[in-house]
């Protein structure tokens, strides 16, 4: 009997530890960010930037994201990619006087938003998260980070602002997703290959998220499958003496 007990608490300590762990990991990341997977974003160049939306309400659904784009970063270009069940769109804002983008051509009007909308019913659920991923450049020269303030809506109204810029040593309560630009390449091809936007950058993001939450998962298993054996070497060590 007590072999049988102690066999019991060791599989359920391994996985509430296991638990725990995916917990952990839920809390850390419970804020809209923005993520470039593979290549860093480089200064001058077209990069896939994917926006990671989870949920938060314990009740209500997320049915919109929007994206704020500084008039000052002058993207010219933006190709959002399909996201089954959500419509995008893309705003353009006319400039006062034209600029011209690291490659030479002058740009009249540039992007500063995008806007996913959830169709009926598929709205981003509680405990739940969805990406929305877009190419966009030439990346601005002038700074060294993209602050992409985000707006998240829920079912009922309820409006969250992800508007609140870096500061140093602490991150702020309502952060703005962030995109950290490298140093410019000279070649215009660090994000994509070619320097241009393409479909197969914005896949390879989603396909290194999906990796990376696969890995995520198998670390946390194996925690909890190791602290489970442990746990059961003991108790049969403990009762082989007890015996």
């Amino acid at each position: 009997m007590p072999s049988t007990r102690n066999l019991t608490r060791a599989g359920t300590f391994a996985l509430t530890t296991a638990i725990a762990g995916s917990l952990t990991c839920g809390v850390a990341a419970a804020h809209v960010t923005a993520n470039v997977y593979g290549e860093p974003a480089a200064k001058g160049d077209y990069t896939a930037i994917v926006m990671r939306v989870p949920n938060e309400d314990d009740k209500k659904g997320t049915i919109k994201l929007s994206v704020d784009i500084a008039k000052e970063y002058a993207l010219g270009s933006v190709s959002t990619k399909p996201v089954p069940g959500w419509d995008a769109d893309v705003t353009t804002t006319k400039l006062s006087k034209p600029v011209t983008d690291s490659y030479g051509s002058k740009l009249n009007e540039v992007v500063t938003e995008i806007t996913w909308t959830a169709e009926k019913a598929n709205e981003v659920k509680p405990g739940e998260y969805e990406e929305f991923a877009f190419s966009a450049g030439p990346l601005p020269t002038d700074v060294d980070k993209l602050v992409l303030s985000a707006t998240q809506t829920y079912e009922g109204g309820k409006v969250v602002a992800w508007d609140q810029p870096p500061t140093a040593g602490k991150e702020p309560e309502s952060p703005a997703p962030v995109v950290p630009l490298a140093a410019e390449e000279g070649a215009h091809g660090s994000a994509s290959g070619s320097g241009r936007p393409t479909a197969e950058a914005a896949d390879s993001a989603t396909d290194s998220t999906a990796r990376w939450l696969g890995g995520s998962g198998l670390a946390l298993g194996a925690l909890g499958v190791g602290f489970g054996i442990g746990a059961v070497t003991r108790s049969r060590q403990k009762t082989a003496r007890e015996d």
